[in-house]
């Protein structure tokens, strides 16, 4: 009976070892599933929307091939979508009862010069360049295409992507985005497309009943061997000597018969010393072999069912800021995601270090703008004269320490971002203003504001919801952002006689002390009687940018130019000006004719709601030469 059992189990052991073995061979299922299509109409853009890539779960692998360098980017769908305008594309939808794409080419009708989606915010024109070669053209970091709705525009290098690839990485590309965000294909924006695609999803390759099967096999496979020992030790025993009667047989002559209790009519011969040994070894084997079979069977979690909420494998998206919690439909979203802004102000930094370091005022402009490009451009003017007048202070790249974007899916757009250069401690912290004002251009800088080391900045919305930009003429806060600028400077000139005078914290000022009534005062004393010394306020062409915070107050940028001229009153008399950089930019240290200094001012308040009775505080300010001439 022992015997037959064994061999049921060693039976049942070889089925379902085999059955394990065959989910893991051939039977199975395969690794992935891929749907493919060829492109026709030769449109020079084609667009994938995350539905169609989230069509079936797990991370999504495009191929694309036709083209002599291939471009593949990914952002929101309305980024998308309001980059590409009014030119035509082509669409890939996915049939899931066929495993197919087709593509379908759309023609959309003209958005107008925004490209985009009404705009939610305030416009903010950059500021007439004062030098005719800061025409913006393409340049680093920058879209080919300068102005918006341009057909055949490259989109390679578009601040509205959350990631792009070109060339040999565009060919195949791995990702995982939510539902809101579309996939770009191009060429070089003039030539149709890449026309063959493929997207690849992984399919489930678990096979939850291998590990059981494989085990229970293991198990029965052990269950028969200790049948079979049982068996075998059964069989010897029944077979030992026995002797009927109660006498004992006779022995041979001159033998000695056995001591007493060491041999009767029942006894059985034992089975020799080396067959227990063997039979104990044995029965030590088996469960060794069982311990690393079943660990060895273990080691995958694709081999066991899963219960509970990993029963189900579901497809997860990279968090990229466009479905957040607490969000409704109608919440627009931030402008940029983190890693997006630092991008944008990696760009940034690339494009202000070669132009700064050739004094390229055509390249600077493709990244600057306002008042920023203004001081720039200054400073460009100024080492061309004086080689060894140091430049305006470097944007450090990767070192964006705090965001504020405007939320908003319409143009222009304005985002803010605070960075700290790495490899200087000293140098004080900068406020990049930047603003696009269309989708097919990229952001510029129209604010790079030093911080004071101890300003208080007031509580902002995280950077995953955004904020929102108060109009220039806003009555809810205690100035209007477009006279902030104009108030400020009549603080500066008149000092405490100032009507606005009560209105501005006088311990964050550190910019009154250096230039504000009592140092024109102290300049105009020391002039002699025969010159004269003015101070004018001029505002600038920039408009100014305020953000709200969660206090109901702003966070205001804002800039001015103060003019300062000094000239003779009588004949033959003579200006004198100590100023180097001056005479650099004027090639005279003396003048009978005058000399006339124009300095730009940067400022960053925080102006407080109408009905507070906190003062304006101001954060910080950059002051930089413009230009000096003789009169």
């Amino acid at each position: 009976m022992r015997f037959l059992i064994a061999i049921l189990a060693f039976i049942a052991a070889a089925v379902t070892i085999a059955l394990g073995i065959a989910q893991r061979t051939i039977w199975i299922p395969p690794a992935n599933v891929e749907a493919t299509t060829v492109v026709s109409g030769g449109a020079p853009y084609t667009v994938i929307e995350g539905s169609v890539l989230r069509a079936r779960t797990g991370q999504q692998t495009l191929s694309v091939s036709g083209s002599a360098k291939p471009f593949v980017a990914y952002g929101r769908t309305a980024d998308v979508l309001a980059w590409i305008g009014s030119d035509k594309y082509a669409k890939v939808s996915y049939d899931e009862a066929t495993n197919a794409l087709t593509s379908k080419v759309i023609t959309p009708k003209s958005h107008g010069s925004d490209q985009g989606s009404a705009s939610t915010s305030t416009p903010t024109p950059a500021a007439t360049s004062p030098s005719p070669s800061a025409t913006p053209t393409s340049g680093d970091g920058d879209s080919t295409s300068a102005a918006s709705g341009n057909s055949g525009a490259d989109p390679a290098g578009s601040d509205l992507w959350l990631e792009e690839f070109s060339g040999t990485k565009a060919a195949v590309t791995k990702m995982n985005v939510p539902d809101t965000v579309s996939v770009i294909i191009a060429g070089d924006g003039t030539k149709a497309a890449p026309d063959h695609i493929a997207i690849t999803w992984p399919l489930d390759g678990r096979t939850p009943w291998a590990g059981p099967l494989i085990v229970g096999g293991i198990v029965l496979g052990a269950f028969g061997i200790l049948m079979y020992v049982l068996a075998i030790r059964h069989l010897r025993r029944s077979r030992g000597p026995r002797r009927g009667g109660g006498k004992r047989p006779k022995l041979p002559r001159g033998t000695k018969p056995p001591k007493p209790g060491n041999y009767g009519p029942t006894q059985e011969v034992e089975p020799p010393a080396r067959g227990r040994r063997s039979i104990g070894r044995a029965s030590i084997a088996v469960p060794v072999v069982l311990v690393g079979a079943i660990m060895l069977s273990g080691c995958s979690a694709d081999y066991w069912p899963q219960f509970g909420a990993a029963a189900t494998p579901s497809s997860t998206s990279t968090p990229l800021a466009t479905n957040l919690p607490g969000q409704g439909k109608d919440t627009p979203p931030p402008a940029v995601t983190g890693p997006q802004l630092n991008d944008i102000v990696n760009s940034v930094a690339k494009t202000a270090s070669e132009a700064d370091g050739a004094r390229n005022a055509t390249l600077i402009a493709t990244r600057f703008s306002g008042a920023a490009l203004e001081a720039r451009l200054g400073n460009y003017a100024l080492r061309a004269k004086k080689s060894n007048a140091p430049a305006a202070q470097a944007i450090p790249s990767g070192s964006v320490s705090l965001e504020l974007p405007e939320a908003t899916e319409g143009w222009p757009r304005v985002v803010s971002a605070v960075v700290n250069d790495p490899k200087n401690a000293k140098a004080a912290p900068l406020d990049l203003v930047m603003v696009q004002n269309s989708a097919r251009e990229n952001y510029t800088v129209e604010y790079a504001i030093g911080l004071e080391a101890d300003a208080s900045v007031p509580d902002l919305p995280p950077a995953n919801i955004g904020t929102s930009i108060v109009p220039p003429d806003s009555k809810l806060l205690l100035i209007s952002p477009n006279q902030l600028a104009a108030a400020y400077g009549d603080v500066l000139q008149n000092g405490e006689a100032s009507k606005y005078y009560n209105l501005f914290d006088e311990k964050s000022d550190k910019l009154s002390p250096q230039v504000g009534a009592a140092y024109q005062a102290a300049q105009k004393k020391a002039l002699p009687k025969t010159a004269t010394l003015s101070f004018a306020n001029v505002p600038d062409t920039t408009v100014p940018v305020a953000m709200a915070t969660n206090d109901s107050g702003a966070i205001v940028a804002t800039s001015f130019n103060q003019v300062t001229t000094v000239k003779p009153v009588e004949a033959g008399a003579t200006v004198h000006t100590n100023s180097a950089n001056v005479q650099a930019l004027t090639g005279v240290s003396d003048s009978t004719k005058g000399l006339q200094t124009t300095y730009g001012y940067q400022l960053l308040f925080y102006v407080p709601p109408a009905e507070s009775k906190k003062k304006i505080v101001m954060l910080g300010y950059t002051q930089a030469l413009l230009g000096a001439k003789e009169l």
